[in-house]
């Protein structure tokens, strides 16, 4: 189990920034289909909560390849040992 999570920490990595840019290339179509200023906040502001959110992915990613996540308590007073 730990072996599959280290591989789905690459899939991620690798998701975020490819999530990234295919949302800039549809904000960027749609803004060149529509260029009015309604069309450019909605998209501005769907590319700008969609950044952290990707860079949070990347980083889940990230710390699930290094073995993070490997050992997880299973129960609340294991946290503070």
């Amino acid at each position: 189990m730990n072996q599959l999570k280290r591989y789905l920490g690459i899939l991620w990595i690798a998701l975020a920034p490819l999530a990234i840019y295919y949302l800039v290339k549809t904000a960027a179509s749609e803004i060149a289909a529509k260029p009015v200023i309604d069309t450019k906040i909605q998209w501005g502001v769907f590319v700008i909560i969609f950044i952290p959110i990707a860079i949070g992915l990347a980083l889940f990613g990230y710390f699930a390849l290094k073995g993070e996540y490997d050992h997880l308590p299973e129960r609340s007073d294991e946290i503070s040992d």
